[in-house]
């Protein structure tokens, strides 16, 4: 739009001098330590340094570290720590990351309007995974970390307040705040696995839920759709269930077949055959499974989802192969306990 065009030249206009400073600014600090004073920033600088710390020149491992420390304000420490690596391997990935982007001539500034939409797509990208490890740890002996979880999420606040007019970004807010408004309910009292359907949603936080709604309504009404807004209806339409056989699973499927013909990737039809398991039966999932098993052979959830659809028709000796191949492919210790328990569920059924 023409307005949206005007807003992005003001970013623009005007601002080689200071974003020249920026850039040597961040180049030579050593990030010794934490600074989150972000209304001492002007805006511009600080859609910059998004951009910068995310620019697709950069390894993707790189991208989170660095915007988690120049923009989250973490130490390198606790970066280090919450991916589980050790603290000067971390360190090594900042500095190569900064010299990458000095010596490439990667430049500190908002990219042109023809190459917008892809860079945005990068950083939520970014921030996407942040709150993802958070959510659903890869590794380690707990379920979810709140602490990149709330990361992210501010990281995308950030984001909305520069670019309050791109709906892919209020989308992505909307997600995580479906997400997290049910962390209290996903681990049971001693850290153990709770499934969506199994959680106590008296624990769910309503308001996140009802400002996850009005950001997600703020996006629609932008009238451009895409990934994360489908993802964060998906998300609104289980958050608003009041128990789990009043969830909507035939508007699930049609939103997942919608985020499939934008997204199509193994993974989303994964999603999708869950969906069309609840809705049609066990039976219509595990044949949507089969149509991804072969891509999606080194991916835990695939095998921990097919194995549940075996568990329903009480197919045990199948379901107990299913999760034992899950359970070899995951290093999350909370995750490995609640597949070992469904394990020792199906075989004493199977015996």
């Amino acid at each position: 739009t023409t307005a949206r065009h005007r807003a992005l030249d003001r970013i623009r206009r005007d601002r080689n001098l200071e974003a020249k400073k920026a850039t040597l600014k961040f180049l030579a600090e050593p990030f010794e330590e934490p600074d989150r004073d972000f209304d001492d920033e002007i805006e511009d600088d600080r859609l910059c340094l998004i951009f910068t710390c995310c620019h697709p020149a950069l390894a993707l491992e790189a991208r989170v570290a660095l915007t988690l420390r120049a923009l989250g304000g973490l130490t390198t420490p606790e970066i280090a720590r919450a991916f589980l690596v050790p603290e000067p391997t971390m360190a090594q990935r900042l500095v190569r990351a900064k010299r990458k982007i000095r010596d490439a001539g990667i430049p500190y500034k908002v990219p042109a309007g023809h190459v917008l939409p892809e860079r945005v797509d990068g950083v939520l990208k970014v921030l996407y995974l942040i709150f993802n490890e958070g959510y659903l740890s890869a590794s380690g002996d707990v379920a979810q970390r709140s602490d990149l979880q709330l990361e992210a999420i501010h990281l995308t606040r950030v984001l909305v307040e520069l670019m309050p007019d791109e709906p892919e970004v209020l989308g992505l807010l909307a997600l995580m705040l479906f997400h997290h408004a049910r962390r209290d309910a996903r681990t049971g009292s001693d850290g153990s696995l709770v499934l969506l359907e199994d959680q106590d949603r008296s624990l769910w936080r309503r308001d996140e839920i009802d400002e996850a709604e009005g950001v997600l309504a703020r996006a629609l009404r932008l009238k451009r759709s895409g990934p994360n807004q489908i993802q964060a209806a998906i998300a609104s339409l289980h958050a608003t269930a009041t128990a789990p056989e009043d969830t909507d699973w035939k508007q699930i499927e049609a939103l997942y077949g919608a985020l499939e013909s934008l997204w199509p990737t193994p993974v989303v039809r994964l999603n999708r055959a869950v969906a069309v398991a609840m809705a049609e039966g066990p039976e219509a999932g595990l044949e949507m499974i089969a149509t991804v098993a072969d891509e999606l052979d080194g991916y835990h959830l695939m095998h921990a989802a097919r194995a549940d659809l075996l568990r329903r028709l009480e197919r045990w000796s199948e379901a107990a192969r299913a999760y034992e191949t899950a359970l070899g492919l995951t290093a999350n210790e909370t995750e490995r306990s609640f597949l070992e328990a469904r394990l020792v569920e199906v075989k004493d059924n199977d015996a």
